[in-house]
């Protein structure tokens, strides 16, 4: 599916549930003894999609109990794509030019994420700031993962300007997104120790390898309903 096969139709916010909400009932069904349904996820991708692929993985393997609805990549080229195209997973791209207005974007992406049933939005190596359209139509229930130890190293160089500075740990972040870039409510964190003469590519590795266990981890967390946002934006994990 292209971009301009999807309707820009204004998504209505009213009475969209937050995540407390949705985790207060998977919880309440969880501990009444009754099965839980599949926690129904839209995936963003970028590039190669290899989180993306992880997810599949533990999906299929019965680990992660939750469903892949679609995929949107913010390139055609993105071998992500491949991936949930390879696993029977509906697919959605989005050109530069569709990105020009990144407003205009963010409501494409949220009617078709609304359209194909997703609960939550799981950023995955997704290289474009999400918007009010995406974080109002998902309140806190826009998953994200950054390759540092929040709040050091924000930005899109985590791994490159941890290594620079020299850090002995750093790790990995994963968030719920907001509209302050990488200051969202912190899920998990795992650290990662830099072992003296490795190249930052072989932390680079490092990181990935901690990035495809701990985001399957904290989905799972979610779709158990275990993951509440307090008001101060902390977040606990029970």
């Amino acid at each position: 599916m292209s971009a301009n096969e999807v309707s820009t139709e204004a998504v209505s916010y009213l009475e969209i549930p937050d995540n407390n909400a949705i985790q207060t009932a998977r919880a309440a069904a969880r501990e009444a003894g009754e099965e839980l349904a599949p926690l129904k996820i839209g995936v963003l991708v970028s590039g190669s999609g290899t989180n993306l692929q992880a997810l599949i993985d533990r999906i299929a393997d019965g680990s992660l109990a939750a469903q892949i609805v679609l995929v949107v990549a913010s390139r055609p080229s993105a071998y992500g794509l491949k991936r949930a195209e390879a696993a029977g997973i509906q697919t959605l791209s989005l050109s530069k030019e569709v990105y020009a207005d990144p407003i205009a974007a963010d409501e494409v992406i949220a009617h078709e994420l609304i359209a194909a049933g997703a609960e939550y939005v799981v950023m995955a190596g997704y290289m474009r700031k999400v918007h009010a359209p995406l974080l109002a139509t998902f309140p806190n229930r826009v998953v994200n993962l950054h390759p540092a130890l929040l709040p050091s190293f924000q930005g899109a160089h985590g791994i490159q300007d941890a290594y620079d500075r020299g850090v002995k740990v750093t790790g990995v972040t994963v968030h719920f997104a907001n509209a302050a870039y990488d200051q969202g409510p912190i899920i998990a964190q795992e650290p990662v120790r830099v072992e003296e003469g490795w190249s930052v590519d072989e932390l680079e590795e490092a990181i990935h390898a901690v990035e495809h266990v701990l985001y399957p981890q904290v989905i799972g967390l979610l779709a158990e309903g275990r993951v509440q946002v307090r008001d101060d934006l902390t977040v606990a994990v029970g």
